[in-house]
């Protein structure tokens, strides 16, 4: 089977040519990825969706990260990154459903890779009980709901750990719902500017929805 080829970027983000995705890792080079956050409000309270990565992930198992998300390949378009909430989520969501923050660019060093992304990000309002998601096994362990407010405190070190509610994936492939204590160490590092800039823009996204 084929590895994945991605589209590759400089630095003024011109794009330079196509590279397999194992390489492009390696190498630190510039490419695109797809990322929607589902959020939800409850009590004038805003909720993040997180899914958590399945332990075998080559880049941060086991943590917690954003709801969904993918490569895009080469000569694909953001749009078509639509396809991650199918197949992860089971999420029949068309394009042009999504709120569209903007390209956030990221990096993530970890041993034997440098994960530099420009990342497409959307935003997307859904209240749909968690078992009614149909995720994605080899990909994903379980779904959990975690408050804005905590998770910023959290993120600001004004607090150690916090609860979130939700489900794991059982041995079985039965789903188990479990409140889980996390910590930071618990969330996918992505850089700090990457967390504010998607907390800011659903703060933006409920606060103008909660006065139409």
């Amino acid at each position: 089977m084929q590895e994945e080829q991605l589209d590759i970027f400089d630095e003024a983000g011109q794009h330079i040519g196509v590279e397999a995705r194992s390489e492009v890792h390696r190498l630190g080079l510039w490419h695109q990825t797809f990322h929607c956050w589902i959020y939800r409000v409850v009590d004038d309270q805003i909720e993040m969706l997180f899914q958590k990565r399945h332990p075998q992930k080559d880049t941060c198992p086991d943590l917690l990260d954003i709801t969904s998300a993918g490569h895009l390949l080469a000569t694909e378009q953001p749009c078509d990154g639509v396809r991650e909430l199918e197949e992860e989520l089971g999420l029949s969501v068309s394009f042009e459903e999504l709120d569209q923050l903007g390209v956030i660019r990221d990096v993530m060093v970890a041993p034997s890779i440098i994960d530099k992304e420009m990342c497409h990000t959307f935003l997307y309002e859904c209240d749909q009980p968690l078992r009614e998601y149909r995720i994605q096994e080899e990909e994903v362990t379980g779904l959990f709901w975690v408050s804005l407010r905590e998770l910023e405190r959290l993120f600001a070190g004004e607090i150690g750990q916090m609860t979130v509610n939700g489900f794991l994936l059982m041995e079985n492939g039965e789903p188990k719902d479990i409140a889980m204590i996390a910590a930071k160490a618990d969330f996918v590092p992505h850089e700090v500017h990457y967390y504010q800039q998607v907390f800011a823009a659903v703060k933006r996204r409920a606060a103008n929805a909660a006065n139409r």
